[in-house]
Protein backbone atom coordinates (compact mmCIF):
# COMPACT_ATOMS: atom_id res chain seq x y z
CA UNK A 1 0.00 0.00 0.00
CA UNK A 2 1.31 3.45 -0.86
CA UNK A 3 2.29 5.53 2.10
CA UNK A 4 -0.49 8.06 2.41
CA UNK A 5 1.54 10.52 4.48
CA UNK A 6 4.15 10.90 1.76
CA UNK A 7 4.46 14.64 1.26
CA UNK A 8 6.84 17.46 2.00
CA UNK A 9 7.69 18.17 5.62
CA UNK A 10 7.24 21.64 6.98
CA UNK A 11 9.20 23.71 9.46
CA UNK A 12 6.07 25.58 10.57
CA UNK A 13 4.31 23.78 13.40
CA UNK A 14 2.73 26.22 15.82
CA UNK A 15 1.40 25.29 19.25
CA UNK A 16 -2.16 24.86 18.00
CA UNK A 17 -1.09 22.47 15.23
CA UNK A 18 0.98 20.42 17.66
CA UNK A 19 -1.95 20.26 20.07
CA UNK A 20 -4.29 19.09 17.29
CA UNK A 21 -1.86 16.43 16.07
CA UNK A 22 -1.27 15.19 19.59
CA UNK A 23 -4.97 15.09 20.36
CA UNK A 24 -5.77 13.09 17.23
CA UNK A 25 -2.86 10.73 17.84
CA UNK A 26 -3.99 10.15 21.44
CA UNK A 27 -7.61 9.49 20.45
CA UNK A 28 -8.61 5.87 21.22
CA UNK A 29 -8.85 3.62 18.15
CA UNK A 30 -6.86 6.03 15.97
CA UNK A 31 -3.56 4.36 15.15
CA UNK A 32 -0.88 5.57 12.73
CA UNK A 33 -2.46 4.34 9.50
CA UNK A 34 -5.86 5.68 10.48
CA UNK A 35 -4.25 8.97 11.50
CA UNK A 36 -2.67 9.51 8.10
CA UNK A 37 -5.82 8.45 6.28
CA UNK A 38 -7.85 11.00 8.23
CA UNK A 39 -5.23 13.67 7.61
CA UNK A 40 -5.27 12.89 3.91
CA UNK A 41 -9.04 13.06 3.78
CA UNK A 42 -9.59 16.21 5.84
CA UNK A 43 -6.37 18.12 5.27
CA UNK A 44 -5.66 19.02 8.90
CA UNK A 45 -5.77 17.29 12.26
CA UNK A 46 -8.29 19.87 13.49
CA UNK A 47 -10.68 19.07 10.65
CA UNK A 48 -10.26 15.35 11.28
CA UNK A 49 -11.06 15.82 14.97
CA UNK A 50 -14.21 17.73 14.06
CA UNK A 51 -15.27 14.92 11.69
CA UNK A 52 -14.79 12.02 14.11
CA UNK A 53 -18.36 12.00 15.49
CA UNK A 54 -19.86 11.79 11.99
CA UNK A 55 -17.31 9.17 10.99
CA UNK A 56 -18.29 7.02 13.95
CA UNK A 57 -21.97 7.41 13.09
CA UNK A 58 -21.41 6.03 9.59
CA UNK A 59 -19.41 3.04 10.80
CA UNK A 60 -22.51 0.91 11.25
CA UNK A 61 -21.74 0.35 14.93
CA UNK A 62 -22.81 3.76 16.30
CA UNK A 63 -19.90 3.51 18.70
CA UNK A 64 -18.92 6.89 20.04
CA UNK A 65 -15.40 8.00 19.18
CA UNK A 66 -14.35 10.82 21.48
CA UNK A 67 -11.14 12.77 20.85
CA UNK A 68 -8.66 12.82 23.69
CA UNK A 69 -9.66 15.50 26.24
CA UNK A 70 -7.95 18.83 25.70
CA UNK A 71 -7.10 18.98 29.39
CA UNK A 72 -5.10 15.76 29.06
CA UNK A 73 -3.29 17.07 26.00
CA UNK A 74 -2.38 20.36 27.66
CA UNK A 75 -1.22 18.50 30.76
CA UNK A 76 1.05 16.28 28.66
CA UNK A 77 2.48 19.24 26.75
CA UNK A 78 3.15 21.22 29.92
CA UNK A 79 4.71 18.26 31.69
CA UNK A 80 6.91 17.57 28.67
CA UNK A 81 8.13 21.16 28.56
CA UNK A 82 8.98 21.05 32.27
CA UNK A 83 11.42 18.19 31.75
CA UNK A 84 12.90 19.79 28.62
CA UNK A 85 11.29 17.47 26.08
CA UNK A 86 9.87 18.23 22.67
CA UNK A 87 7.15 16.87 20.39
CA UNK A 88 7.95 16.09 16.77
CA UNK A 89 5.07 15.62 14.33
CA UNK A 90 5.65 13.42 11.30
CA UNK A 91 5.32 16.43 8.98
CA UNK A 92 7.84 18.44 11.00
CA UNK A 93 11.09 18.92 9.09
CA UNK A 94 12.95 17.85 12.25
CA UNK A 95 11.20 14.45 12.30
CA UNK A 96 13.72 11.80 11.17
CA UNK A 97 13.28 11.16 7.45
CA UNK A 98 14.01 7.40 7.59
CA UNK A 99 11.26 6.91 10.17
CA UNK A 100 8.85 9.10 8.21
CA UNK A 101 9.27 6.73 5.26
CA UNK A 102 7.77 3.84 7.27
CA UNK A 103 4.15 3.10 6.39
CA UNK A 104 2.95 3.14 9.99
CA UNK A 105 5.40 5.73 11.31
CA UNK A 106 4.30 7.25 14.62
CA UNK A 107 2.44 10.50 13.86
CA UNK A 108 3.94 11.89 17.07
CA UNK A 109 7.20 11.17 18.86
CA UNK A 110 8.48 12.80 22.00
CA UNK A 111 12.21 13.42 22.32
CA UNK A 112 14.45 14.33 25.23
CA UNK A 113 18.11 15.22 24.79
CA UNK A 114 20.24 16.01 21.75
CA UNK A 115 17.80 16.18 18.84
CA UNK A 116 20.69 16.69 16.39
CA UNK A 117 21.44 12.98 16.67
CA UNK A 118 18.37 12.30 14.52
CA UNK A 119 20.26 13.74 11.55
CA UNK A 120 22.90 11.00 11.66
CA UNK A 121 22.95 7.75 9.79
CA UNK A 122 22.04 5.20 12.43
CA UNK A 123 22.38 1.49 13.08
CA UNK A 124 20.17 -0.39 15.52
CA UNK A 125 21.70 -2.96 17.86
CA UNK A 126 19.34 -5.38 19.62
CA UNK A 127 19.55 -8.80 21.21
CA UNK A 128 18.97 -11.05 24.17
CA UNK A 129 18.09 -9.67 27.57
CA UNK A 130 19.78 -12.64 29.26
CA UNK A 131 22.88 -12.06 27.17
CA UNK A 132 26.15 -13.81 27.84
CA UNK A 133 29.19 -11.86 29.03
CA UNK A 134 30.81 -12.36 25.63
CA UNK A 135 27.67 -11.14 23.91
CA UNK A 136 27.50 -8.00 26.03
CA UNK A 137 31.19 -7.29 25.52
CA UNK A 138 30.87 -7.73 21.77
CA UNK A 139 27.82 -5.46 21.58
CA UNK A 140 29.59 -2.81 23.66
CA UNK A 141 32.66 -2.84 21.42
CA UNK A 142 30.58 -2.95 18.23
CA UNK A 143 28.62 0.10 19.36
CA UNK A 144 31.77 1.95 20.35
CA UNK A 145 33.45 1.25 17.01
CA UNK A 146 30.39 2.33 15.01
CA UNK A 147 29.97 5.44 17.12
CA UNK A 148 33.61 6.37 16.54
CA UNK A 149 32.89 6.62 12.80
CA UNK A 150 29.97 9.00 13.34
CA UNK A 151 27.25 6.36 13.09
CA UNK A 152 24.43 6.82 15.59
CA UNK A 153 23.60 3.71 17.62
CA UNK A 154 19.92 3.03 18.35
CA UNK A 155 18.62 0.52 20.86
CA UNK A 156 15.76 -0.04 23.30
CA UNK A 157 17.24 0.48 26.80
CA UNK A 158 16.40 -3.12 27.70
CA UNK A 159 18.58 -5.39 29.79
CA UNK A 160 21.44 -7.27 28.19
CA UNK A 161 22.48 -6.38 24.65
CA UNK A 162 20.55 -3.10 24.54
CA UNK A 163 22.25 -1.86 27.70
CA UNK A 164 25.68 -2.83 26.38
CA UNK A 165 25.04 -1.09 23.05
CA UNK A 166 24.06 2.14 24.79
CA UNK A 167 27.06 1.95 27.11
CA UNK A 168 29.45 1.48 24.21
CA UNK A 169 28.09 4.41 22.21
CA UNK A 170 27.31 6.83 25.03
CA UNK A 171 30.22 9.18 24.44
CA UNK A 172 29.53 9.30 20.71
CA UNK A 173 25.80 9.89 21.01
CA UNK A 174 23.32 7.05 21.45
CA UNK A 175 19.55 6.98 20.89
CA UNK A 176 17.30 5.04 23.26
CA UNK A 177 13.78 4.24 22.06
CA UNK A 178 11.70 3.48 25.14
CA UNK A 179 8.52 1.43 25.24
CA UNK A 180 6.65 3.59 27.75
CA UNK A 181 6.44 7.32 28.18
CA UNK A 182 9.64 9.27 27.73
CA UNK A 183 9.83 9.92 31.47
CA UNK A 184 9.46 6.25 32.46
CA UNK A 185 12.65 4.27 33.07
CA UNK A 186 12.28 0.58 32.27
CA UNK A 187 13.86 -1.53 33.52
CA UNK A 188 14.33 0.51 36.72
CA UNK A 189 17.94 -0.61 37.16
CA UNK A 190 18.82 1.40 34.04
CA UNK A 191 18.04 4.71 35.76
CA UNK A 192 21.69 5.80 35.77
CA UNK A 193 22.09 4.85 32.10
CA UNK A 194 18.85 6.68 31.27
CA UNK A 195 20.16 9.82 32.99
CA UNK A 196 23.42 9.60 31.05
CA UNK A 197 21.62 9.17 27.73
CA UNK A 198 19.34 12.09 28.56
CA UNK A 199 22.44 14.23 29.18
CA UNK A 200 24.63 13.04 26.30
CA UNK A 201 22.35 11.27 23.84
CA UNK A 202 18.66 11.20 22.94
CA UNK A 203 15.59 9.44 24.30
CA UNK A 204 12.65 8.81 21.96
CA UNK A 205 9.13 7.62 22.79
CA UNK A 206 5.87 7.08 20.96
CA UNK A 207 3.78 6.43 24.08
CA UNK A 208 2.20 9.24 26.11
CA UNK A 209 4.13 10.84 28.93
CA UNK A 210 3.93 8.90 32.21
CA UNK A 211 2.58 5.75 30.54
CA UNK A 212 4.08 2.56 31.91
CA UNK A 213 5.12 0.05 29.22
CA UNK A 214 2.85 -2.92 28.59
CA UNK A 215 3.35 -6.09 26.57
CA UNK A 216 2.42 -4.66 23.19
CA UNK A 217 4.50 -1.52 23.73
CA UNK A 218 7.70 -3.39 23.02
CA UNK A 219 7.00 -4.62 19.46
CA UNK A 220 5.72 -1.12 18.62
CA UNK A 221 8.96 0.29 19.98
CA UNK A 222 10.92 -2.19 17.86
CA UNK A 223 9.52 -0.79 14.62
CA UNK A 224 10.74 2.66 15.69
CA UNK A 225 14.22 1.30 16.41
CA UNK A 226 14.43 -0.18 12.92
CA UNK A 227 12.67 2.82 11.39
CA UNK A 228 15.34 5.17 12.71
CA UNK A 229 18.11 2.89 11.48
CA UNK A 230 19.71 2.15 8.16
CA UNK A 231 20.42 -1.34 9.36
CA UNK A 232 19.74 -3.52 12.41
CA UNK A 233 22.25 -5.84 14.07
CA UNK A 234 21.07 -8.77 16.19
CA UNK A 235 23.54 -9.93 18.84
CA UNK A 236 22.36 -13.16 20.52
CA UNK A 237 18.73 -14.18 20.13
CA UNK A 238 16.81 -17.38 20.65
CA UNK A 239 14.31 -18.50 18.05
CA UNK A 240 11.50 -16.90 20.07
CA UNK A 241 13.35 -13.70 20.86
CA UNK A 242 11.59 -10.40 20.40
CA UNK A 243 14.76 -9.21 18.68
CA UNK A 244 13.72 -11.27 15.68
CA UNK A 245 10.59 -9.13 15.46
CA UNK A 246 12.89 -6.14 15.05
CA UNK A 247 14.86 -8.00 12.37
CA UNK A 248 11.69 -8.96 10.53
CA UNK A 249 10.31 -5.43 10.68
CA UNK A 250 13.66 -4.04 9.56
CA UNK A 251 13.58 -6.29 6.50
CA UNK A 252 10.01 -5.21 5.72
CA UNK A 253 11.09 -1.59 6.01
CA UNK A 254 13.90 -2.14 3.52
CA UNK A 255 16.71 -1.93 6.06
CA UNK A 256 19.84 -4.02 6.12
CA UNK A 257 19.74 -6.92 8.57
CA UNK A 258 22.93 -8.08 10.27
CA UNK A 259 23.53 -10.89 12.75
CA UNK A 260 26.41 -11.99 14.93
CA UNK A 261 27.07 -15.76 14.72
CA UNK A 262 27.26 -17.89 17.84
CA UNK A 263 28.02 -21.40 19.00
CA UNK A 264 25.53 -23.93 17.56
CA UNK A 265 24.93 -25.40 21.02
CA UNK A 266 24.00 -22.05 22.60
CA UNK A 267 20.22 -21.38 22.49
CA UNK A 268 21.02 -17.67 22.40
CA UNK A 269 22.66 -18.20 19.02
CA UNK A 270 19.81 -20.09 17.35
CA UNK A 271 18.04 -16.95 16.18
CA UNK A 272 21.12 -15.16 14.90
CA UNK A 273 22.49 -18.24 13.17
CA UNK A 274 19.12 -18.75 11.48
CA UNK A 275 19.14 -15.13 10.32
CA UNK A 276 22.54 -15.64 8.73
CA UNK A 277 21.39 -18.88 7.10
CA UNK A 278 18.44 -17.04 5.59
CA UNK A 279 20.38 -14.10 4.20
CA UNK A 280 21.39 -11.69 6.94
CA UNK A 281 24.90 -10.25 6.75
CA UNK A 282 27.26 -11.97 9.17
CA UNK A 283 29.00 -9.56 11.52
CA UNK A 284 32.46 -10.16 12.94
CA UNK A 285 33.33 -6.51 13.49
CA UNK A 286 32.00 -3.02 12.85
CA UNK A 287 33.76 -3.04 9.50
CA UNK A 288 31.38 -5.72 8.20
CA UNK A 289 28.52 -3.31 8.83
CA UNK A 290 30.28 -0.27 7.40
CA UNK A 291 31.21 -2.20 4.25
CA UNK A 292 27.66 -3.33 3.65
CA UNK A 293 25.49 -0.36 4.58
CA UNK A 294 23.58 0.77 1.54
CA UNK A 295 23.34 4.47 0.76
CA UNK A 296 19.56 4.47 0.55
CA UNK A 297 17.84 7.81 0.32
CA UNK A 298 15.01 8.37 2.83
CA UNK A 299 12.32 7.87 0.17
CA UNK A 300 13.83 4.51 -0.76
CA UNK A 301 13.74 2.90 2.68
CA UNK A 302 10.28 1.39 2.15
CA UNK A 303 11.01 -0.12 -1.27
CA UNK A 304 13.39 -2.92 -0.39
CA UNK A 305 11.14 -5.11 1.74
CA UNK A 306 12.12 -8.76 1.71
CA UNK A 307 15.83 -8.37 2.38
CA UNK A 308 15.53 -11.50 4.47
CA UNK A 309 13.64 -14.35 2.81
CA UNK A 310 10.34 -14.99 4.52
CA UNK A 311 11.25 -18.52 5.52
CA UNK A 312 12.91 -17.64 8.78
CA UNK A 313 10.04 -15.60 10.09
CA UNK A 314 7.48 -18.21 9.09
CA UNK A 315 9.41 -21.23 10.22
CA UNK A 316 11.29 -20.14 13.29
CA UNK A 317 9.31 -17.39 14.95
CA UNK A 318 5.79 -17.29 13.63
CA UNK A 319 6.17 -13.52 13.75
CA UNK A 320 4.87 -12.76 10.27
CA UNK A 321 2.43 -10.02 11.21
CA UNK A 322 1.84 -11.57 14.60
CA UNK A 323 -1.00 -9.72 16.31
CA UNK A 324 1.36 -8.99 19.17
CA UNK A 325 3.25 -6.47 17.03
CA UNK A 326 0.53 -3.84 16.99
CA UNK A 327 -1.73 -2.07 19.39
CA UNK A 328 -5.30 -3.47 19.33
CA UNK A 329 -6.54 0.11 19.66
CA UNK A 330 -4.84 1.02 16.38
CA UNK A 331 -6.26 1.63 12.97
CA UNK A 332 -10.02 1.50 13.21
CA UNK A 333 -10.36 2.71 9.62
CA UNK A 334 -6.97 1.58 8.36
CA UNK A 335 -6.36 0.68 4.73
CA UNK A 336 -9.86 1.39 3.45
CA UNK A 337 -9.88 2.12 -0.27
CA UNK A 338 -10.21 5.85 -0.89
CA UNK A 339 -13.55 5.53 -2.65
CA UNK A 340 -14.94 3.34 0.15
CA UNK A 341 -13.81 5.80 2.81
CA UNK A 342 -15.28 8.68 0.84
CA UNK A 343 -18.58 6.88 0.59
CA UNK A 344 -18.68 6.15 4.31
CA UNK A 345 -17.86 9.75 5.12
CA UNK A 346 -20.85 10.98 3.13
CA UNK A 347 -23.58 10.82 5.74
CA UNK A 348 -26.53 8.76 4.75
CA UNK A 349 -24.64 6.71 2.17
CA UNK A 350 -23.95 3.28 3.61
CA UNK A 351 -22.93 0.13 1.76
CA UNK A 352 -25.53 -2.47 2.72
CA UNK A 353 -25.74 -4.95 -0.18
CA UNK A 354 -25.97 -7.91 2.23
CA UNK A 355 -26.95 -8.67 5.80
CA UNK A 356 -24.17 -7.02 7.84
CA UNK A 357 -24.40 -9.41 10.80
CA UNK A 358 -24.19 -12.49 8.58
CA UNK A 359 -21.29 -11.03 6.65
CA UNK A 360 -19.44 -10.23 9.87
CA UNK A 361 -19.79 -13.84 10.98
CA UNK A 362 -18.63 -15.09 7.59
CA UNK A 363 -15.56 -12.87 7.80
CA UNK A 364 -14.71 -14.15 11.27
CA UNK A 365 -15.03 -17.73 10.03
CA UNK A 366 -12.39 -17.00 7.38
CA UNK A 367 -9.95 -15.24 9.70
CA UNK A 368 -7.45 -16.46 12.25
CA UNK A 369 -4.53 -14.96 14.16
CA UNK A 370 -2.45 -15.26 11.00
CA UNK A 371 -2.75 -12.15 8.85
CA UNK A 372 -4.46 -12.37 5.46
CA UNK A 373 -4.67 -9.91 2.61
CA UNK A 374 -7.97 -8.04 2.55
CA UNK A 375 -8.23 -8.30 -1.24
CA UNK A 376 -7.83 -12.08 -0.97
CA UNK A 377 -10.52 -12.15 1.70
CA UNK A 378 -12.90 -10.19 -0.53
CA UNK A 379 -12.31 -12.58 -3.42
CA UNK A 380 -12.83 -15.60 -1.18
CA UNK A 381 -16.09 -14.26 0.24
CA UNK A 382 -17.43 -13.32 -3.18
CA UNK A 383 -19.11 -10.25 -1.70
CA UNK A 384 -18.95 -6.63 -2.90
CA UNK A 385 -15.86 -4.77 -1.75
CA UNK A 386 -17.91 -2.03 -0.10
CA UNK A 387 -19.86 -4.55 1.96
CA UNK A 388 -16.75 -6.37 3.17
CA UNK A 389 -14.95 -3.14 4.04
CA UNK A 390 -17.97 -1.91 5.97
CA UNK A 391 -18.24 -5.20 7.87
CA UNK A 392 -14.53 -5.13 8.67
CA UNK A 393 -14.96 -1.65 10.04
CA UNK A 394 -17.75 -2.85 12.32
CA UNK A 395 -15.57 -5.73 13.50
CA UNK A 396 -12.69 -3.33 14.15
CA UNK A 397 -14.85 -1.06 16.25
CA UNK A 398 -16.01 -4.03 18.30
CA UNK A 399 -12.42 -5.18 18.84
CA UNK A 400 -12.79 -8.49 17.00
CA UNK A 401 -10.35 -7.89 14.14
CA UNK A 402 -7.32 -5.70 13.63
CA UNK A 403 -6.03 -4.03 10.47
CA UNK A 404 -2.30 -4.22 9.82
CA UNK A 405 0.04 -2.36 7.46
CA UNK A 406 0.03 -3.72 3.93
CA UNK A 407 -3.77 -4.04 3.68
CA UNK A 408 -3.87 -7.11 5.93
CA UNK A 409 -6.22 -8.16 8.70
CA UNK A 410 -6.15 -10.63 11.60
CA UNK A 411 -8.75 -11.96 13.98
CA UNK A 412 -8.15 -11.02 17.60
CA UNK A 413 -8.45 -13.58 20.36
CA UNK A 414 -11.81 -13.47 22.12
Amino acid sequence: MARIHEHAATSHFDDDMIRDWLRLARTPHVGPITFYRLLQKFGTARAALDALPDLAQTSGKHKKITPAPLADIDHELNALRKIGGQILCADDVRYPAPLRAVEDAPPIITVLGNIELLKRRCVGIVGARNASMNGRNFARKLAADLSATGIGVVSGLARGIDTAAHEGSLSGGTIAVVAGGIDIVYPPENQKLYDSIRAEGLIVAESPLAQEPFAQSFPRRNRVISGLSQGVVVVEASLRSGSLITARVAAEQGRDVFAVPGHPMDPRAEGTNSLIRDGAVMVRSAQDILDDLRTLQPDEFHTAAGVIPGGLFDRATGFVHDTKTSNPDDDVFADLDDDILDMMLDLGVRPVPTNPADLCEAILDHLSTTAVDVDDLIRTLGQPTAAVQSALLTLELSGRVQRLPGNRVVRLAA
